[in-house]
C-alpha cells in the first residue's frame, strides 16, 4: 500500500526525484506496477530513507522482521540507509520480542537440518517454512527459512543474534536490533510516532 501510494504521488507531481531500492522481488513487482523508478544498491550504496514494516516492535524499537520471507535483503537495505522508519499497526507492539511472531532464521539449504538441534539448544522450537504444497519456501537468495518459536519470548535478543550468526550456514535472522530510528504506529484513533532513544 505504501509503495502504491508513492506511485500515485509521483504521478500527481506531489513527489519528484524518487528512486527506490526494493528489499524483495515481490516489492519490486509492486513498485514497477505502481510506476516507482527502481535502482540497486550497487548504483546507490547509501540510501536516504528506508520505509518498511515489522512483525513485532518492542519498547526499545527493536524488531522482529521477515515473515514476508525477505529478511536478509531487508536487513541489507536497512543497514545501507541513513534513516529507517517502520510502519506498523498497534497489534505489532510487544513488551518482549518473540511473544507473538516466530523468529525467522535464514539458512543455506545445504545441511539445513543440522541447525534444528542447535536452535533447540538455544531454547527455540524451529520449523522449516514451506509452501502450500509442502515444498520448502525459498528466499530471493535461494535459501530456506526456519521459523523459531521461543516460549515466553526472547530473553536476550542481542545474545541470541550473536550466537545464531556465529554458526556456519546461518546467514541471517529476523532480529533487527538498534536499526529503526522511528516507528509509526497506526491506531484506531490516529497515528503515534515512536522515536528511538539516543544510545
Amino acid at each position: 500500500m505504501m509503495v502504491q501510494a508513492i506511485g500515485r504521488m509521483l504521478r500527481d507531481g506531489v513527489l519528484r526525484n524518487v528512486v527506490g531500492v526494493p528489499s524483495s522481488s515481490g516489492i519490486a513487482s509492486v513498485a514497477k506496477e505502481s510506476g516507482v523508478p527502481l535502482s540497486t544498491l550497487d548504483e546507490h550504496p547509501v540510501l536516504d530513507l528506508n520505509l518498511d514494516g515489522a512483525d513485532e516492535v518492542d519498547p526499545e524499537l527493536s524488531l522482529v522482521k521477515g515473515l514476508g520471507g525477505a529478511l536478509l535483503w531487508e536487513k541489507i537495505v536497512a543497514t545501507a540507509s541513513r534513516q529507517v522508519v517502520i510502519l506498523v499497526d498497534e497489534t505489532k507492539l510487544v513488551t518482549r520480542l518473540g511473544t507473538k511472531a516466530p523468529l525467522p532464521v535464514e539458512v543455506v539449504p545445504f545441511g539445513w537440518k543440522t541447525h534444528l538441534a542447535f536452535v533447540a539448544s538455544l531454547g527455540g522450537a524451529p520449523l522449516l517454512r514451506t509452501e502450500p504444497d509442502g515444498r520448502p519456501f525459498v528466499t530471493d537468495e535461494g535459501n530456506y527459512i526456519l521459523h523459531c518459536r521461543f516460549e515466553g519470548g526472547i530473553a536476550d535478543p542481542a545474545e541470541l543474534e550473536a550466537r545464531l550468526l556465529k554458526r556456519a550456514g546461518i546467514v541471517g535472522t529476523g532480529l533487527f536490533l538498534g536499526v529503526a530510528h522511528r516507528v509509526i504506529v497506526g491506531k484506531g484513533g490516529g497515528v503515534e510516532v515512536l522515536t528511538r532513544k539516543a544510545q
